[in-house]
């Protein structure tokens, strides 16, 4: 795209172009080429273990982005993978490090799945904003009675698992677009069987009790 100068009414070229930090409003540290390129960091191979915590400590707010960890084959660092993931699965532990990325330095969490490793990219805790700026989730002083929490606890219980197989979820959306497909390759006429979206209620022990009607059936 075009990066256009309103005060000049012209296109700036790419030459013109300098990165900067908004100090205060219309005030920047600009910055040179030169300056970044000295404290840019490097791409690396490798991750830097920092600690060892509790799996239960893992907070998945925190979670950005996740990638399998594998060795190179050449490298010969198989043992030592294998001896880290039966180290975290035996003892429910997560490894925290670092990795340089992309020229970026990203804290990361490391652990096992089934017979290998997850690489979880975290957020620091500066880029997650606070519940407490968030007005609609605040505390809002609801007042919940005896009733509706004694119905929220049964429909809860009606839903609840021992396991969570994840394999019994799949995306409806993909499911209509193949029968679609498949209904205009054959020339037929296509009837969509996805659930209609439920409309909203102000009067919860009215939903509740729907919704154990609803699992009941």
């Amino acid at each position: 795209y075009k990066k256009w100068c309103p005060e000049e009414e012209r296109e700036v070229p790419y030459s013109e172009i300098k990165k900067g930090y908004e100090v205060t409003k219309n005030n920047y540290i600009v910055f040179e080429k030169e300056e970044l390129d000295k404290i840019r960091l490097k791409t690396t191979r490798t991750i830097d273990i920092k600690e060892f915590i509790e799996y239960e400590e893992l907070d998945p707010t925190f979670i950005d982005d996740s990638y399998y960890v594998a060795t190179d084959s050449k490298s010969g660092n198989e043992k030592p993978y294998v001896l880290l993931v039966k180290i975290l699965n035996d003892n429910n532990l997560v490894a925290i490090g670092k990795v340089i990325l992309k020229d970026k330095e990203s804290l990361v969490a490391l652990r096992p799945y089934q017979r290998g490793l997850v690489m979880h990219i975290l957020n620091y805790l500066d880029e997650i904003k606070p519940v407490d700026e968030i007005p609609e989730m605040g505390d809002k002083k609801v007042k919940l009675d005896a009733q509706e929490m004694s119905l929220g606890k049964l429909l809860v219980e009606k839903y609840r698992k021992k396991e969570f197989d994840i394999g019994e979820y799949s995306d409806t959306y993909v499911q209509e677009l193949r029968k679609l497909i498949d209904a205009k390759s054959k020339g037929k006429r296509f009837v969509s069987s996805a659930a209609k979206e439920a409309l909203p209620t102000k009067d919860l022990l009215q939903a509740l009790k729907a919704s154990i009607e609803t699992k009941k059936k």
